[in-house]
C-alpha cells in the first residue's frame, strides 16, 4: 500500500511541474502596453511573443505570480525574462511596468 502512495505522489508532483511550465502564456495571455521612454506594445500567445512586429519563439514557466518567458529561437536565444504580475492588468518587468491592452 505504501508503494502505491509513493506512485501516486510521485505521478501528481510530475503532472503539477508540467502544469507549470510549456507553451501557455498563462496569466500573460493577451496584448500589453508599455510606457515610458520606448512605448511598446507585446502580445503573448501560446509558444511565442510579438514585440514590434517580431515573432519570437518562447517557452513559459509560471511559478505563483511570476511567469519565466524563455526564448528558444532567434537573437534572444536562451534569455529569460520574469514578468511578476502586481495586479490582474498590471505587470512588472526589468524594463519597465505593462498595462494589459486586451
Amino acid at each position: 500500500m505504501l508503494r502505491k502512495m509513493t506512485y501516486f505522489l510521485a505521478s501528481l508532483w510530475c503532472l503539477i511541474l508540467s502544469a507549470c511550465s510549456g507553451n501557455e502564456p498563462g496569466p500573460l495571455a493577451g496584448t500589453w502596453r508599455m510606457g515610458g521612454l520606448i512605448p511598446m506594445t507585446v502580445e503573448f500567445r501560446p509558444g511565442e511573443t510579438e514585440t514590434l512586429g517580431i515573432i519570437e519563439k518562447v517557452s513559459y514557466e509560471v511559478q505563483g505570480n511570476v511567469v519565466f518567458v524563455t526564448y528558444t529561437d532567434g537573437f534572444a536565444k536562451g534569455m529569460t525574462m520574469r514578468y511578476t504580475m502586481t495586479g490582474k492588468n498590471t505587470v512588472q518587468t526589468e524594463l519597465g511596468n505593462l498595462q494589459r491592452v486586451q
